[in-house]
């Protein structure tokens, strides 16, 4: 691969983005505090230390690739919620991710990041230094990733984070990068935590205990945590922002309708009998009335429909964690790590929504078809239709590591086992539903040629308020099963050989074997008839074995230039199948003198296909209240696809392919470090990764709006489309539709297919900027600032070759990145007082119709804390100071850009720290 001109990118931007950072109206983030802020961890320090990225000790802190160190202590000071909170906030995290507010998605339980915009399953997650069990339900309903929901704080010592591929050292899936979050293994005394908050608007009530101990008893150690969480959820209607349909809509902008009696052929809705509307007018909290569109008449809505689906889920943790050590002789200890979490999770993404095709109505003489979408009041509270998620996770290692005698060569060994189980639950409605609303069936009628089931119902169904006991008749609960595990075991050597002229050879080795697996388990009364709307589904399972050595070399070429070697070979095993990768990475350090580091790197990556496009069983089903883009952008007048009212079922099949390649990645670093004094730093690095051979498996919206692009000739954007190339082509195969000649819905769709290939590439560029720097002072206290940028110079992604490339930064209607990221702070300590100033700035995204790109948005968070004689320590703490929610009306409700931001608005939590004994992290 070819990488011309790289030296102009960071050269033209470096200048920009320093004095952007130092133009901040205050220093924002402290958690990236670089090794380079402490004298203690200098980069000429003597004492080896083992760092992401390597496995051989070194005694520089800065190697030939970046890495981002946040301090577990400076999670709760610097205002954030949890770990999640802290590293969505980290400038390397510059994609938009699926989270709690998303709606129905496969995964509103899990909590992921995006590092580089290449998607979750493209970071690494480790838990010190091991593999875990990705979240048993795949993300967007193809994908691994790792949930970072239950990574109690009080149990973190650091979080590492390696930006760029790390498969030769690593192996599958550290292409974008690598996160370390490395628990606490030292710890003398006792202390306990009790923390209580909530948010201005409303709703979010939370409340934190944590307890962690620890001690040595002669050749034997320990540390012990528990923690304990409860959080309760904030709906869309607690904030005024959200809790209407229309307030901040643009004029004529309509709510779906929620009760549907229309004609099948015109799509326009009939009259309902006597009162209509009114005779439901208590329901919705009172909001529900007669709406009426231009274009179909008149229908029963409220504009309060969504402010009953959550913004943030109920949670209810519990997490407890062990580390003991036992020292068997003077080069030899046995080691165990042992952590455990429990979770349960409400989410409300939508309400109770019956619905009939088109059928023939005796009592009327018409076809007909109906819908009704239940409200709260009708089946017993808002929470009684929501999704439960009851999880526990585990994550086992036992090991023993020591040196070979008097030696200096290191080794370890261990056995690791991590899994994660979620029992799912939801509403379904049972197979008498049909008979409640239209009475038993009377047979078949021909209309127009076309035989439908006919019945003798009565229209007033409709407009009947169910009662909560009607509503629990009708319908049941199921349960879904899913598991997702991994096991292994590795042993690894390191040491020096021998002395060159330059100084020793540093060489490492390493060997893996392991096993994954997962199995989704639907409720088996579906294959029984006994869920309405269902078809047929299987159980999912895949195991697959993986099998891999490695070796590692640090090479001092010369005493100012050191050359980092890594070379591995991959092997997973399936389906009688034996798919092996072989990767290498190349590093150079070049220190001209002891404050400065010039350094660059070049490797290549994979990932494995994920599990669930290997092993997902053929699966039929119906996609939910789907939008039609194409008939959205056809109708008489356009409808914007963002409010268009044009939605339905659609039915779906979708399955995995044994046949699927490992994806292919290379990536390309380089910069500096600059640390004229040891409480000052600063960095530039330029990064370049490229993914070929990509799973593509496209979500029904994007294969939706693909096909009407393909169909249409242009984008909604106004931007030309090729309709004979090869990505048409694929969509016309995916999407089928009525023809639109047919008597009852012409063009409707009838089937989409979701089915994964490896076609797509795709290549991002950008910088990193960080500066740190440490003031201490006599009097006045002592500083601790950080500051980090990243630009994003490009994102470009083309699903099939000879496809036009997609330009994810410059498309409006397919940025998927933040351009620009800062995150900055300032700590500071002065005797029993602490207070931390933390922020983000998020770069400038496209509105929600598409129109243009929105202003920037900055969050601030902060601290400030009291320390006691008696070991108490108070401290107020505040996530988003300013109260400020990303406003954006452009497309109606929500009226913010939900997967990129929040509407939770200003929380607060006071917070007690008792320390009982001792002298606290080792």
């Amino acid at each position: 691969m070819k990488y011309a001109n790289t030296t102009s990118p960071l050269c033209r931007h470096a200048a920009y983005a320093v004095l952007m950072i130092a133009l901040l109206p205050l220093p924002l983030f402290a958690q990236n505090e670089t090794p380079g802020t402490d004298a203690a961890a200098s980069a000429n320090q003597l004492e080896q230390i083992t760092v992401t990225g390597s496995r051989i000790p070194r005694a520089q802190v800065e190697g030939p690739a970046p890495v981002t160190v946040i301090k577990g202590a400076d999670i709760d000071k610097g205002g954030f919620r949890n770990a999640f909170d802290v590293l969505t906030q980290i400038s390397q995290n510059t994609g938009s991710v699926q989270g709690e507010d998303f709606g129905s998605t496969f995964t509103p339980a899990a909590n992921v990041i995006n590092l580089r915009g290449l998607g979750p399953n493209h970071t690494l997650t480790l838990i010190n230094g091991h593999r875990v069990a990705d979240y048993p339900v795949a993300y967007n309903g193809s994908v691994g990733a790792v949930d970072l929901a239950n990574i109690p704080t009080v149990m973190i010592d650091r979080i590492e984070i390696l930006s760029g591929s790390a498969s030769a050292v690593y192996g599958s899936d550290a292409i974008a990068g690598v996160v370390n979050i490395v628990l606490k293994r030292e710890y003398d005394g006792a202390d306990v935590s009790v923390r209580v908050g909530g948010t201005q608007q409303g709703g979010g009530d939370n409340q934190r205990v944590q307890f962690i101990g620890g001690h040595s008893w002669g050749a034997f150690s320990g540390v012990f945590a528990l923690e304990l969480t409860n959080r309760d959820p904030i709906f869309y209607g607690d904030r005024d922002l959200t809790d209407t349909y229309s307030r901040y809509a643009a004029p004529g902008t309509l709510p779906g309708a929620l009760i549907g009696y229309r004609d099948p052929v015109s799509r326009k809705y009939y009259s309902l009998p006597g009162a209509g509307c009114g005779a439901v007018s208590g329901l919705m909290d009172g909001s529900m009335t007669t709406f009426t569109s231009p274009k179909y008449g008149p229908y029963c809505s409220s504009d309060r429909y969504y402010s009953f689906r959550t913004i943030q889920t109920r949670q209810q943790l519990a997490d407890a964690y062990a580390s003991l050590k036992y020292t068997l002789n003077d080069t030899t200890e046995l080691y165990g790590d042992f952590l455990y979490s429990f979770s349960n999770v409400a989410t409300v993404v939508r309400s109770p929504n019956w619905s009939i095709p088109s059928f023939w109505n005796d009592a009327t003489g018409r076809l007909e078809n109906w819908t009704r979408i239940l409200a709260p009041e009708e089946i017993g509270g808002t929470e009684q239709s929501a999704r439960t998620f009851l999880q526990h996770s585990s994550d086992i290692t036992l090991g023993i590591k020591g040196t070979f005698g008097a030696s200096d060569w290191h080794y370890e060994a261990n056995l690791n086992r991590s899994e994660y189980v979620s029992n799912q639950g939801r509403f379904a409605f049972t197979p008498n539903v049909d008979a409640f609303f239209l009475g038993a069936p009377t047979g078949t009628h021909d209309y127009n040629g076309v035989t439908y089931p006919s019945y003798n119902a009565d229209p007033t169904r409709l407009i009947t308020a169910l009662t909560p006991s009607q509503f629990r008749s009708i319908s049941t609960r199921t349960l879904e099963r899913d598991d997702a595990w991994t096991e292994g075991a590795t042993f690894s050597v390191n040491g020096s050989p021998f002395d060159l002229p330059a100084g020793p050879l540093g060489l490492a080795g390493v060997l893996e074997a392991g096993r994954q697996g997962y199995t989704n388990r639907p409720d088996p009364r579906i294959n029984q008839g006994l869920i309405w709307g269902q078809s047929a589904a299987s159980i999912d399972h895949g195991v697959r074995n993986r099998y891999a050595g490695g070796v590692e070399a640090n090479v001092p070429l010369l005493s100012q230039l050191t050359l980092t070697a890594a070379a591995r070979y991959d092997q997973y095993r399936y389906g009688g199948r034996k798919v092996g990768k072989d990767t290498y990475n190349l590093g150079l350090e070049y220190r001209p003198f002891d404050s400065l580091l010039a350094r660059a790197t070049y490797a290549t990556s994979f990932r494995a296909p994920d599990m669930n496009y290997l092993f997902a069983k053929n699966t039929t089903g119906y996609l939910p209240n789907v939008t039609d883009v194409y008939q959205c952008r056809t109708a008489d007048p356009p409808q914007p696809v963002s409010s268009c009212d044009n939605s339905y079922n659609m039915n779906f099949n979708q399955s995995g392919s044994l046949d699927l390649k490992p994806e292919r990645g290379k990536s390309f670093t380089y910069g500096f470090v600059f640390s004229p004094r040891n409480d000052l730093d600063f960095s530039a690095d330029y990064y370049r990764i490229r993914i070929s051979d990509e799973v593509t498996s496209l979500d029904e919206t994007q294969i939706l709006r693909t096909e009407a692009d393909c169909r249409l000739g242009k984008t909604e954007s106004g931007t030309p489309v090729d309709v004979n190339s090869a990505l048409c082509r694929d969509a016309f195969a995916r999407v089928q539709r009525n023809p639109p000649t047919a008597p009852v819905l012409p063009n409707q769709v009838t089937n989409i297919t979701l089915a994964p290939v490896n076609a797509a590439s795709e290549i991002t560029q950008g910088i990193d900027l960080s500066a740190n720097a440490r003031l201490d002072t006599d009097r006045w206290g002592n500083y601790r600032f950080h500051a980090g940028y990243t630009h994003v110079l490009k994102h470009t992604y083309q699903q099939f070759p000879g496809d036009p490339v997609r330009d994810y930064l410059n498309d409006l209607s397919r940025q998927s990145d933040w351009r620009t990221k800062v995150n900055a702070g300032v700590s500071f300590n002065l005797g029993p007082w602490s207070a931390a100033l933390n922020g983000t700035r998020w770069g400038r995204i496209p509105l929600n119709d598409y129109s243009g790109l929105r202003g920037a948005y900055t969050q601030y968070n902060g601290s400030v804390g009291y320390e006691f004689d008696t070991g108490l320590r108070v401290s107020f703490i505040v996530n988003n100071l300013t109260n400020s929610i990303p406003v954006d009306k452009s497309a109606g409700w929500p009226n913010y850009s939900s997967g990129w931001y929040n509407a939770y608005g200003r929380q607060w939590w006071l917070q007690f720290d008792f320390h009982l004994a001792g002298k606290g992290a080792g």
